[in-house]
């Protein structure tokens, strides 16, 4: 039972050395227009994805729109809490990889794959996730902490992203691909804690 440390640059899976989270628009008005799934299972699972970001010590790239302006308020306060001290890129833009500081973050972090999470998935997920794989970056959209105006809206802008070469991803794999092996005692409890959260694990003991 011998395990690699680690793959290195060849890795093509996601792993604690290679993702970056970006976090777009998770704002009260956003929030309450989605009609793909409820509200607080959103929240909730959107809390577990950041969970898994902090869990794995990846870096979080967090932005807003029109909340400089006061068109919109900041990012939700559970989500904002639980991200912690990390800078928040306020755009006018509804694609975020067309302004100038959130791109320059995402590029300065050297890490080319980006787990994605959006609102809505018809514009605010699908419009970055575009740009960035043409530059050249590998994006998970994170299919159950993401949502859409409603369930068609959300279910095409998906099946339009994967057709550019995104890659859908739920959070249990997310957790697993980021944990890979048991060996790497660290984590194990939160991966454990994660999963049971998630509904993935039941403990029966």
């Amino acid at each position: 039972m011998t395990s690699f440390d680690k793959r290195g640059a060849d890795d093509r899976l996601l792993s604690p050395d290679n993702a970056v989270l970006t976090i777009i628009d998770y704002q009260p008005v956003q929030i309450g227009s989605i009609g793909s799934m409820r509200h607080a299972d959103l929240l909730k699972n959107a809390e577990m994805v950041v969970e898994a970001a902090k869990l794995f010590k990846l870096p979080i790239v967090l932005s807003t729109v029109n909340a400089h302006n006061q068109r919109n308020s900041d990012t939700v306060k559970p989500l904002k809490d639980l991200i912690g001290d990390t800078p928040s890129y306020d755009r006018s833009s509804i694609n975020a990889w067309e302004d100038k500081d959130y791109n320059d973050a995402i590029k300065a972090t050297g890490r080319k794959k980006i787990i994605i999470l959006a609102l809505w998935t018809e514009a605010c997920l699908t419009f970055p996730t575009i740009d960035a794989i043409a530059e050249g970056f590998d994006v998970y959209p994170v299919v159950d902490a993401v949502g859409g105006t409603s369930t068609i809206a959300h279910e095409t802008a998906l099946r339009r992203v994967e057709q550019a070469g995104a890659h859908l991803i739920t959070i249990p794999q997310l957790v697993c691909e980021l944990q890979r092996d048991w060996n790497r005692q660290d984590t194990v409890p939160g991966f454990v804690k994660l999963l049971q959260e998630n509904g993935a694990f039941t403990n029966l003991q």
